[in-house]
């Protein structure tokens, strides 16, 4: 989702499971705007599970979820397009935010970005300490990585792991502009964020089509992205989910 000049939004999540629970791991990433398109039209996308495409190793130790960037796709593939106006829309700025998953003995090797001046970070979500290496270093659970973006560096879980390893990789070329927020508005300068609020107190962006800001649907309601009142994208029944 681009907000652009604003828009407001709202997560929810189906609790298709009527006799056990339904655990949610959610990650909110947000990426600035340069200068130019902070007041871009707001835009949004929405891409379910099966919808994104999956890089495996030739070993099959490790699966690669490809939410941005185009890097380990087959030649001639490309991406799902993220919103037109978004810093990762520009292949130049080789924003990449995958999900990394690597089973007992696997080794892979992260290439290398496309310039120094990307800034890359790998975080490491679940999996054990000291059995993951990162470039040779044994390292703990939830910890966070900077790597250098312009080399390529060996992962390697140790076959005595219990279970499987996971990172979230997260790299892009700096914006390199000021940067001034406050609560959900990112600008460039304290006018600019002051001005933001002022626009949502007046127009709340557009407004909101359902009687309650904690809109609750029913249990039975599939799942569906809508963005405004004419657009929306159903997602595969909760019954498929269920199957996964």
């Amino acid at each position: 989702m681009t907000a652009g000049k604003g828009c407001v939004h709202n997560e929810m999540f189906p609790l298709i499971r009527t006799k056990n629970d339904n655990p949610t791991r959610f990650f909110q990433i947000w990426l600035n705007l340069p200068s130019k398109n902070k007041m871009a039209e707001p835009e949004f996308k929405m891409f379910w599970n099966h919808e994104i495409p999956v890089y495996e190793s030739a070993d099959q130790n490790t699966k690669v979820a490809l939410w941005a960037g185009n890097a380990l796709l087959p030649e001639g593939r490309v991406n799902n397009a993220p919103p037109a106006s978004s810093w990762a829309a520009d292949e130049a700025n080789d924003v990449a935010i995958w999900h990394i998953t690597m089973q007992p003995g696997a080794t892979w090797t992260l290439p290398a970005a496309t310039n120094s001046k990307v800034n890359r970070q790998l975080f490491y979500l679940e999996g054990e300490t000291q059995v993951m290496k990162v470039g040779g270093q044994s390292i703990s659970k939830r910890t966070v990585h900077p790597l250098q973006a312009n080399m390529e560096i060996e992962l390697q879980l140790d076959e005595t792991a219990t279970g499987a390893g996971e990172f979230l990789l997260l790299q892009g070329k700096p914006i390199d502009e000021s940067v001034a927020q406050y609560g959900p508005f990112v600008m460039n300068t304290a006018q600019e964020v002051q001005q933001a609020s002022t626009d949502y107190s007046k127009t709340r962006f557009g407004g909101w089509p359902w009687p309650r800001d904690d809109i609750v649907f029913d249990r039975e309601q599939s799942r569906f992205g809508q963005f405004g009142k004419d657009s929306k994208k159903e997602a595969p029944s909760n019954a498929a989910c269920l199957a996964d």
